[in-house]
């Protein structure tokens, strides 16, 4: 026989096991799919997966050919998402009906998409019920397309940040669901650029996709007025022609690094400046070489002042300081380089 102490005891936690079954459970969280390639969208990769989000499947680019050797390679979400042990996809192209029916099959509430690279059709904009999140390393509307870190750059512009909004067939043209600004670093490269934005991304993906699942997000439409695009990076862009300003050339050598390399010709090879700054104080005919007399550093004249190079990669070299390239380059100063023009 129980004891009417012990009895009452029992009672009273099975009536509160049953008050605690009666509670209403906190909503789950969204069953998502990822898309993404490029490095930049990794650490949102990893910043989903670490919070807890049901990651349904990974979608990335193919493995490619790519490099001097053509080896095959995997993007870098690629590679990420394998060694998380997450599922992946890698379709060539999302309009077959085969792809689009698969990735209905995951059932997704939400798809979070950041540098993928790939058209995804309106077919596959209508499968999530909460729609996709693109997180795009841009102030939009300013600067939509295929370069949004190296434009800011390229413009001379003093800030930059990340948007989160929501797709729809346009080119990054659908509603804002939130932005974060920074400033750009006065000798900031894209590819550092980048890395901070990269960062930053996943920290406000993560906080807008919290509020957007709970309902307390606005869309709210961009200033088409106000749009600018960045048109995609080329090798021939990154010619550095040196009738230009230096301030000019200085800031297309930060936009183009790490791709596709700012680049001039020199004794009949390619050269590539890596960094550089501009000095207005110094100033020699456009293309023509010299040192600078304080810092003995290997400079150019430009249209309006001198570009110092501190950085530079001779065709089949390394990457070395401007120091080092004069002292194994002693027919530097007085010669010239490049097309003008």
């Amino acid at each position: 026989m129980v004891h009417g102490s012990l009895r009452r005891r029992l009672l009273r936690s099975v009536q509160t096991s049953v008050r605690h079954c009666s509670m209403p459970l906190m909503p789950e969280r969204p069953a998502l799919l990822f898309f993404g390639a490029s490095d930049f969208a990794v650490p949102t990769l990893h910043a989903l997966n670490s919070d807890g989000y049901a990651l349904r499947a990974v979608y990335t680019q193919p493995d490619r050919p790519a490099g001097r050797g053509r080896r095959v390679q995997s993007t870098p979400v690629a590679i990420a998402a394998r060694a998380l042990g997450l599922p992946l996809e890698q379709p060539a192209r999302l309009r077959t009906p085969e792809v689009l029916d698969r990735l209905a099959a995951y059932e997704p509430d939400v798809v979070v998409l950041a540098s993928y690279g790939l058209l995804v059709p309106p077919q596959a904009l209508a499968v999530p019920r909460l729609g996709w999140l693109n997180v795009h390393p841009s102030l939009l509307p300013a600067y939509r397309g295929a370069s949004p870190v190296a434009a800011p750059i390229l413009a001379g512009e003093e800030e930059t940040g990340v948007s989160i909004f929501l797709m729809r067939a346009g080119l990054d043209d659908g509603p804002l669901l939130s932005q974060r600004r920074v400033p750009v670093d006065a000798n900031e490269t894209a590819g550092e650029l980048t890395g901070r934005l990269a960062e930053l991304g996943a920290d406000v993906l993560l906080d807008t996709l919290r509020r957007w699942s709970d309902g307390v997000v606005t869309p709210a439409e961009q200033d088409h007025a106000l749009a600018t695009y960045a048109s995609k990076l080329s090798r021939e862009a990154a010619r550095l022609d040196w009738s230009e300003s230096a301030e000019h050339l200085a800031r297309r050598v930060r936009a183009y690094n790490p791709w596709p390399m700012a680049h001039t010709h020199w004794k009949g090879e390619r050269l590539r400046v890596l960094r550089a700054h501009s000095d207005a104080s110094l100033g020699e005919g456009a293309g023509e070489t010299f040192t600078t007399p304080d810092t003995r550093l290997p400079a150019v004249g430009t249209g309006d002042g001198a570009l110092v190079l501190e950085q530079v990669q001779v065709a089949g070299g390394r990457a070395i300081d401007g120091r080092a390239f004069l002292a194994g380059h002693a027919d530097w100063t007085g010669s010239r380089v490049g097309e003008v023009g």
